[in-house]
């Protein structure tokens, strides 16, 4: 699981590639409409594309000459499993932000009261 974690987290380190993956989310779509947005060239798209296809990101089809892009979600939710087990540490230092939040607050409302 860590390498196919090691893929995906790499393909989603680049930003371009991040987009595509939003853009496959409202459905299918050619390399064309997925270059349309960017200022780079179809090959360079090609090459986003393949990286995210060997992360499983992605899955290709071939309808004649059109070669949808289709997102492919499983290793999304493979990466939210992971990133899961981390949850309760942000949730308690966002306690502790709360927490100071409220004591900085106390100490203002006190000060204006003076």
């Amino acid at each position: 699981m860590s390498d196919a974690l090691t893929l995906t987290f790499s393909a989603l380190a680049d930003p371009t590639r991040r987009a595509i993956l939003e853009r496959l989310a409202a459905g299918r779509a050619s390399v064309s409409e997925l270059a349309a947005p960017f200022h780079i060239s179809l090959p360079a798209i090609s090459r986003h594309l393949k990286v995210l296809e060997r992360a499983g990101l992605i899955a290709r089809g071939r309808d004649a000459q059109w070669r949808p892009a289709q997102l492919q979600a499983e290793p999304l939710k493979d990466v939210s499993i992971w990133l899961e087990r981390y949850r309760s540490n942000w949730e308690e230092s966002y306690e502790r932000l709360d927490e100071y939040l409220s004591e900085v607050q106390k100490r203002k409302n006190q000060m204006d009261k003076e």
